[in-house]
């Protein structure tokens, strides 16, 4: 750590301030926190809420990501630069840690600092914007890796679906922010050149705070009012003066804000009210959309994760694990099937199973046909049953549906290769054959099933030691 003070010399070298004055700059001066720190000192740590925007002003980082006591490199930063404004926005955690390679010289801008001199300053909050682009492309890099899945049919498709939905929405929200933020920076240009006074500038901020905390302690209910009120809103704005107050209507109703508000801030704005509530609708807006940029961002997590652990990625071939798991991580991977019916997924699980040794990422392919099976089998409706419980020295998985069930005549040829119900080019008939084939071959365990009209049931036995052998 250092006591040296920072000047506008370090700050100029940095390019997120080309184009500000010394006294635009002054303020970010004025509130930066200057350290030092040694070779391997750690900045910042990944998963930690960000600490503020890094300004390395001197020196070398590299960024790692951590997975329990591994690291993987994910970059070099080189001085001068700016690190972690995406987190600040979106509200997210530190995406990597953040180790010093050399001698470094760092300058933090604490998060409320950071977040209003870039919605006051254009050319600061452009950049910033503009760092978002990177982040889209390594979204859109998760999607390309559906090509690994190939040799999972269409279920790859489904999961690229459940990819896109949640990285299409964060790339609006990215879109949309900017404007909003464009709105903001420009409209405290217009409050100087009106002449508003600091006192009541105050007043405005505080207007500003009051709607955003009534926004964020709005229930459901409160929001299918607002839109009733919408209309009765752009008549009071148009009382007031405000040009296309509908563009308005919308941010402003979903915070519940009443006509006592409106008139406070119509009696302190007067000719400018139009702005003021512009600046409040961008500012109720650009919270809403960095709320739905890390929804989206941590739905795209998720499936990844779900991924991961469906093919039990860095693990080896034999794991050891919970059964319950692999069950789960298939459940997710088939959501894009069952959200699209009225399937309902019942878990009737022993917790108290202890672990076993498996082919991991093979044994979920056993799960992934037996519960599509059962989701075609059932078509729009019905239930599936997943049980667990230990038999013996074996663990016993079974997976009912109370689908029409399997015919007498086809209940022998289930397990041939080759052999389907399905209609031409919607199966191969190898699903059932190479379930079994896993489940006996592999971990000399066992596959049957009984159907009777309404309900179907396959189970699968495993032994609890680790018997799990190669072909």
């Amino acid at each position: 750590m250092s006591g040296a003070t920072i000047t506008l010399a370090d700050l100029r070298e940095v390019d997120l301030f080309d184009g500000l004055t010394d006294p635009e700059l002054q303020r970010w001066v004025d509130v930066a926190q200057l350290e030092e720190h040694e070779v391997g000192d750690i900045l910042s740590e990944q998963g930690e809420p960000a600490r503020g925007l890094t300004l390395l002003l001197d020196g070398d980082v590299r960024m790692l990501i951590v997975d329990g006591s591994r690291t993987e490199p994910m970059g070099h930063q080189h001085a001068p630069t700016w690190i972690g404004a995406v987190a600040l926005i979106t509200g997210g955690t530190t995406a990597a840690r953040m180790q010093a390679e050399t001698v470094c010289r760092v300058a933090f801008i604490p998060p409320q600092d950071f977040l209003e001199f870039t919605l006051a300053q254009p050319a600061v909050h452009r950049r910033v914007m503009g760092a978002i682009e990177p982040v889209m492309s390594r979204l859109a890099g998760v999607e390309r890796n559906r090509e690994h899945l190939a040799s999972l049919g269409t279920m790859a498709a489904g999961l690229a679906h459940e990819l896109n939905n949640p990285a299409a929405a964060a790339r609006r929200a990215a879109a949309q922010m900017a404007d909003a933020l464009d709105v903001l920076s420009s409209t405290l240009g217009r409050f100087v050149e009106s002449g508003i006074e600091r006192s009541e500038a105050q007043k405005l901020v505080a207007l500003q705070e009051e709607a955003l905390y009534r926004a964020n302690a709005c229930t459901a209910l409160d929001v299918l009012d607002a839109a009733d009120r919408e209309d009765e809103l752009v008549a009071l704005m148009e009382s007031f003066g405000v040009d296309n107050a509908w563009e308005l209507s919308e941010p402003l109703s979903s915070a519940s804000l009443d006509d006592e508000w409106f008139g406070r801030v119509h009696e302190i704005a007067g000719p400018v009210t139009g702005g003021v509530l512009r600046w409040v609708a961008a500012s109720l807006t650009a919270r809403g959309l960095a709320a739905e940029l890390a929804e989206s961002t941590q739905r795209m997590s998720e499936l990844v994760g779900a991924v991961k652990s469906y093919a039990y990625m860095d693990r080896g071939a034999l794991v050891h694990v919970d059964i319950h798991e692999g069950l789960e991580t298939t459940l997710t991977i088939l959501h894009h099937k069952l959200k699209q019916t009225k399937i309902k997924v019942v878990r009737d699980y022993d917790r108290e199973l202890p672990q076993i040794t498996v082919y991991g990422s093979e044994l979920n392919q056993v799960w992934t046909n037996l519960l599509d099976n059962a989701i075609g089998a059932l078509g729009d409706q019905g239930t599936i049953t997943i049980s667990t419980q230990r038999d013996g020295d074996c663990v016993e998985v079974r997976i009912a549906d109370d689908g029409p069930g399997i015919p007498d005549e086809l209940g022998d040829r289930v397990f041939e290769p080759f052999f389907t119900t399905k209609g031409v080019g919607e199966g191969t008939g190898l699903g059932l054959d190479t379930a079994r084939r896993i489940v006996v071959n592999r971990h000399d365990g066992s596959l049957s099933f009984t159907s009777t009209p309404g309900s179907t049931v396959f189970t699968v036995r495993l032994p609890l030691t680790a018997t799990a052998t190669a072909d």
